[in-house]
């Protein structure tokens, strides 16, 4: 599969190394009649990065920038080298590669090349084929050809076959316009009034007549200070009328999208569509808001500012995989192009067709160039829905034709659209496509049923093999755009770290997605849950829940780990560690009530634990626990919790012990307030401290600290101490679901009815609260309403405290924001906190590495140091003497401790250290 509704099943894989490898390649399956499929990233959305024969796959090693001529301005490179390697390389020139397809940070120019892409700034800059001076191309058979102008280096037979169909070339393809990608559309190159172009002629050939084995790239300038106008019309007929009129101006890009697509107009001009125009500098873009008619503008010249509007246009291509009512859309024709002069009539009749076929989709894209990407809610299960499908493309490829347009305007016909291309084009330019075809590929073994003799539209559906299950559901909605396959750092994001870390295409989450869809299928991968392929992927997934937030369409890996994990060892023996970390909870509980942490300490140092990674020191169990220390100290509070202990299952529970956070006296709240601010906003009821699991045995003092900054803001707390209590984190992470629920059902019997805020210091346990609570229980209301009531630290502060002001710390921070903070609960309140309290600085993105048991498991000690050598050692390298590390996830301290010998702490504990003596005394 790839990032298409389509799936073809091959009978092997290659990464060749070098073009001879590639050329050996070919030549053997050319020997033994085996089709050959050249792929890059695999986010071809058409289908023609899958096939059944076999499949070079280019992006393993072939996949280097082998040199670069600023003062040409040129790049020689691999094909594999995905289009943000090139772009860091040559962006100290102040270069850069000009198409930019949203796929940018995994996509590869050897897959650009084939499918011809072109992005946003195709309007000043043009598509691939514009941008490529040479090409070494090597065809089925091992034949070596180099493409550039000129008829030097062509394939025998071209130029007579160029000769004969002048005529053809010159009239039958259309008056063309900058995104006819569609066929052979490039064919028009070969003219001799064209110069002859070679190299360009065999972009967009979708691996239908060789493999590019190195290219020659073309370079543009970056602009010094690029300027960015948004303009706002009423609607999107208005927005995308007057987007032609706008090029005259010479705009570096001109994208548009509509209201249905933008969750938060905020920061956006007025108006119910909008065209965002990137210009060369600001005084341009003053001067084509001038010319403009549209409704409101704004003008940004600050990059900063730039990159959070642009957001907003990237946020809406994620919406678009997505109906409002939350149904799926699908590609299919995400691509399709008219002349910008005829967009605005081709949206009004587009929109009317999806109504009439009742279907749903939402418009945006390169509306300077006309070209539309939309995902569309089709039924691509049943026969009604599959059928639907054909009769709305058939009816959708005559309207684009109608409209003078092309069937694909930057991503390839592929299996989606090829079927169609006689409606697009005359009968003799069909032929000349055809001859075209053979004689680069005579025997027909170049990814076959491509573009000329092409597989029906609607056949090789990658749904059609799956079971009708939710998890099958679940599953499938990885749509294969592979952002999980990006390497991109510096920033926030999470997901992938496996693959960072192995760069193999089973440790992605598309690529473990997949193995999942093929286990479902039962074709490839026969035994179902017990399968060990799948395991074997699975295994060095750390659960980082990254894919949750960072995947477009919301794969939950993590999720889908813990239901296979769950049926694969269901009735048998499970691994050690799944017993002992997985029943972490219940071994501390015990340690603790036998007291007997001094002990268990002495033989961790010296005595190794079956079962889990040698590499590892284990952390040390505290002697005191958090709930024993705060029942030993308690001052319970006249009335304190009324209400708050009745259990939703069995009748009445003992109510959690409320007492003010100082522990000082029990008076009223408002008597603890800080000097430093304003008295706080209590809550109506108390905040409800969650003891989890390692907050509680592993590192009390964050929570005794995080007492202390409550009480200042003037806070009380009430602690469960009426049992245990725990979020099943453990069990969900090693698959003992069924165990993970009596856990949850009892958590909810002992906890009863909470009021007010439940603050959760763990994020992982936070975030278990927050999700896999309410999966796990669905039924259960007290499930619904424990989730919707946890709270993270700074979250309660803010919420609750919004008067209180924290001590002044005044020094810059690095470490680790918790990969599930990221993921579910979010760090916008973490970043004010710390904003407010003076510390400066970013914590690293990514994940740390460790992930609770993954790191202390067997086989995983290496991938868990690279994890954290990607991002998070490097910062803490580079912090000065005065740098805070922090971190608020014990398995992020526990990996800072082990790798780097710095102590991170809880941002409780930054602020607890920071407080005067008769701020929240602690009462120890």
């Amino acid at each position: 599969m790839d990032a298409s509704n389509y799936r073809r099943v091959p009978v092997g894989v290659v990464a060749p190394r070098d073009a001879e490898d590639v050329a050996a390649a070919l030549r053997v399956c050319a020997d033994a009649g085996v089709p050959v499929v050249p792929r890059g990233g695999g986010t071809s959305i058409a289908g023609q990065a899958t096939g059944t024969g076999v499949v070079l796959d280019l992006t393993r090693h072939m996949n280097a920038l082998v040199s670069v001529d600023p003062a040409a301005r040129t790049a020689v490179v691999q094909p594999g080298l995905v289009l943000d390697r090139l772009r860091e390389a040559v962006r100290p020139y102040g270069l850069t590669f000009g198409p930019d397809p949203s796929t940018h940070s995994r996509c590869t120019l050897g897959g650009m090349i084939g499918n011809n892409a072109c992005g946003a700034h195709s309007v000043a800059w043009g598509t691939t084929a514009d941008n490529v001076a040479e090409l070494a191309v090597t065809a089925y058979g091992g034949a070596e050809y180099r493409l550039a102008e000129g008829w030097t280096g062509a394939p025998a037979g071209l130029r007579e076959l160029v000769a004969g169909n002048l005529a053809v070339l010159r009239t039958g393809l259309g008056e063309g316009f900058p995104r006819r990608i569609s066929g052979y559309g490039g064919l028009d190159a070969l003219l001799p009034e064209r110069g002859t172009r070679l190299a360009r002629a065999f972009c967009g050939s979708e691996g239908t007549l060789g493999v590019v084995t190195e290219a020659v790239v073309r370079l543009v300038e970056l602009p010094a200070a690029p300027a960015l106008a948004v303009l706002g019309y009423p609607d999107e007929s208005a927005a995308a009328d007057a987007a032609a009129g706008l090029l005259p101006y010479g705009p570096l890009t001109v994208e548009g999208m509509a209201q249905d697509l933008v969750r938060d107009t905020a920061g956006l001009p007025r108006g119910g569509a909008w065209l965002f125009v990137e210009t060369r500098d600001e005084g341009a873009a003053r001067s084509l808001v001038r010319a403009a008619d549209a409704l409101d503008a704004v003008v940004v010249a600050d990059p900063a500012a730039q990159r959070a509007l642009w957001r907003i246009r990237e946020d809406a291509a994620g919406t678009a995989t997505r109906t409002p009512d939350g149904r799926m859309a699908w590609p299919g024709w995400e691509d399709c192009a008219v002349p910008p002069a005829r967009l605005g009539s081709y949206l009004r009749e587009f929109r009317a067709l999806l109504a009439g076929h009742g279907l749903r989709g939402t418009p945006y894209g390169h509306f300077g160039e006309g070209c539309v990407h939309v995902r569309i809610d089709f039924d691509l299960v049943s026969a009604a829905g599959v059928a639907r499908y054909r009769s709305f493309s058939s009816d959708l490829a005559d309207l684009v034709v109608a409209h003078g347009g092309s069937l694909s305007g930057e991503h390839g016909d592929g299996q989606a659209r090829a079927e169609l291309l006689p409606r697009m084009y005359p009968p003799e330019v069909m032929s000349l496509f055809h001859a075209y075809k053979d004689l680069w590929d005579p025997a027909g073994g170049m990814n076959p049923g491509m573009l000329v003799r092409p597989a029906r539209l609607d056949e090789n559906l990658r749904f059609a093999v799956l079971p009708a299950t939710p998890f099958a559901e679940e599953v499938a909605r990885c749509v294969g755009v592979a952002k999980c396959r990006s390497r991109e750092t510096g920033g926030t994001a999470v997901m992938c770290p496996s693959y960072r870390a192995t760069g193999e295409e089973r440790h992605s989450t598309r690529g473990r997605a997949r193995l999942l869809h093929e286990m479902l299928a039962g074709e490839i991968v026969r035994d179902g849950w017990r399968s060990a392929e799948v395991a074997e992927a699975l295994d060095l997934c750390l659960g980082c829940k990254g894919c949750r937030s960072d995947c477009p369409v919301g794969v939950d890996m993590a999720a889908y780990k813990s239901e296979f994990l769950h049926h694969h060892w269901r009735g048998r023996l499970r691994p050690p560690s799944h017993y002992l970390l997985g029943g972490l909870p219940t071994w501390l509980r015990l340690i603790a009530r036998l007291r007997a942490a001094r002990l268990v300490n002495l033989a961790g140092r010296f005595l190794p634990v079956p079962g889990l990674a040698r590499e590892r020191t284990l952390p040390e169990v505290a002697g005191v626990p958090f709930t024993r220390w705060w029942r030993d100290r308690r001052t319970p509070l006249p009335g304190a919790g009324a209400g708050a202990g009745r259990g939703g299952g069995g009748g009445p529970t003992p109510a959690p012990e409320a007492v003010p956070a100082s522990d000082a006296s029990p008076a009223p709240a408002s008597d603890a307030a800080p000097t430093s601010g304003p008295a706080p906003t209590a809550p109506l009821a108390p905040v409800t401290l969650w003891p989890d699991t390692f907050t509680d045995h592993l590192a009390p003092g964050t929570a005794r600290a995080a007492t202390r900054v409550l009480a200042a803001a003037g806070l009380t707390v009430t602690v469960p101490t009426a049992g245990p209590v725990c979020c099943a984190l453990t069990y969900v992470s090693t698959g003992r679901l069924t165990r993970a629920r009596r856990v949850l059902r009892r958590t909810l019997d002992t906890l009863g009815d909470v009021e007010g805020p439940v603050l959760v210091l763990e994020p992982s346990c936070a975030a278990a609260l927050r999700t896999d609570l309410p999966a796990l229980l669905p039924d259960d209301p007290r499930a619904h309403r424990l989730a919707a009531a946890v709270r993270t630290f700074a979250e309660t502060l803010e919420q609750y405290a919004p008067h209180w002001t924290p001590p002044r710390l005044d020094r810059p921070v690095a470490g680790q924001t918790h990969c599930h903070q990221h993921a579910v609960l979010g760090d916008a309140a973490d970043r004010r906190l710390r904003d407010r309290a003076g510390l400066t600085g970013e914590l690293s993105g990514g994940c740390c590495g460790l992930a609770g048991n993954f790191g202390f498991e067997p086989g995983h000690h290496t991938v868990s140091v690279a994890c954290a050598e990607e991002q998070l050692l490097p910062s803490l390298r580079s912090a000065g003497p005065d740098t805070a590390v922090l971190a608020d996830g014990y398995s992020c301290r526990t990996q800072i401790a082990q790798l780097s010998g710095h102590r991170a702490r809880h941002l409780a504990e930054l602020l607890a250290e920071a407080l005067a003596p008769d701020e929240g005394p602690d009462p120890m």
